[in-house]
């Protein structure tokens, strides 16, 4: 299920974007900067937020807020929402549990080949060794 974040507790900050791109890009604030307030969200609850801290440690500030970027199109209002997209698909993706790892037995085949290529080394160790004379 994915999880999408109200729009009322995003914020939006519009910057120059950077690079290529002429006069255009120059002048006008197409760069689209979304922030959500990870830490006071009423809409997750304690144990998702604990995850999305640990998870998103690295795109969440000191003041506990995540910030995603988007300066790929052209015109503002399209960034906006690849900035929205965005933050919903990596804000779905950190609250992903996954299954509990089942734990197996490595199959005797793999315990055979473990055996046999320690044999040859050991071949190889003792045929490096010099050549007792026992006269």
């Amino acid at each position: 299920m994915a999880f999408v974040v109200p729009d009322t507790e995003l914020r939006f900050r519009a910057t120059r974007a950077g690079g290529p791109g002429g006069q255009h890009v120059n002048k006008t604030s197409t760069k689209v900067e979304a922030l959500w307030d990870v830490e006071r969200s009423p809409s997750i609850s304690d144990d998702e937020r604990r995850l999305l801290m640990r998870k998103l440690a690295n795109r969440i500030d000191g003041d506990g807020v995540l910030h995603v970027t988007a300066a790929a199109r052209r015109s503002q209002a399209q960034n906006r929402q690849a900035a929205i997209d965005r933050l919903n698909e990596l804000v779905t993706r950190a609250l992903e549990v996954p299954p509990p790892r089942k734990p197996t037995n490595p199959p005797a085949s793999a315990n055979e080949a473990r055996l046999a290529a320690k044999k040859r080394r050991a071949d190889v160790k003792q045929m490096r060794k010099p050549a007792s004379s026992d006269d």
